[in-house]
């Protein structure tokens, strides 16, 4: 698998990987080795065969690069995880280690599950959304396209998240929030709506 970012969230990868990656692809042109890996731009034709994780926290950052790719791409579930054969989850998604996920949870394209996060039971978590590491979703969350769920957040049973919001760290979530917002504090309050 190639891995597409070089940067933090890309060493956690492809230590996920076990270290098995055969380059990097990255946009920018000083960097040209990382992790002992030829870095190289990216190309259609450069191991066509391979397959491609976006290793690129930033979840607007990881839509416009899957808008580019022409690999196929890959799934990583960390073998530390702890994953229900009832959850669904699509192509170049991440759940990473010591992550729980349970059964009738459906997980969409290029999300990433980050390092001990817990998703409870029917949850639905759409394309490029984040959940950052210690993150806990309750069941029957909805988590709209693009969200970002901060480190150590609480989401309680049942509650929806609009698209492209923001939950800031350690916030804890007992009502709905709409597209757009960004939300702190326990109980977490909007502090802003972005068009």
């Amino acid at each position: 698998m190639i891995l597409f970012g070089t940067n933090g969230h890309g060493k956690v990868v492809y230590d996920a990987l076990k270290r098995q990656a055969p380059l990097f692809f990255d946009d920018n042109e000083s960097i040209l080795v990382f992790l002992d890996k030829k870095v190289v731009r990216y190309h259609r034709d450069i191991l066509p065969e391979e397959k491609v994780l976006i290793t690129i926290g930033n979840n607007k950052i990881r839509f416009s690069v899957a808008k580019k790719l022409k690999h196929s791409v890959g799934l990583l579930i960390a073998d530390t995880a702890c994953v229900s054969s009832m959850s669904e989850i699509l192509e170049g998604s991440q759940i990473l280690q010591g992550t729980v996920i349970q059964a009738g949870v459906k997980i969409g394209k290029h999300v990433i599950v980050n390092t001990g996060a817990s998703v409870d039971h029917d949850c639905e978590i759409d394309d490029f959304c984040h959940i950052a590491p210690q993150a806990t979703l309750c069941g029957n969350v909805r988590v709209g396209e693009g969200t970002m769920i901060g480190a150590g957040t609480t989401i309680i049973p049942g509650i929806s998240i609009g698209k492209w919001c923001t939950i800031g760290a350690g916030s804890v979530v007992i009502n709905d929030i709409p597209d757009h917002a960004t939300v702190v504090g326990n109980p977490a309050r909007i502090i802003k709506i972005n068009e």
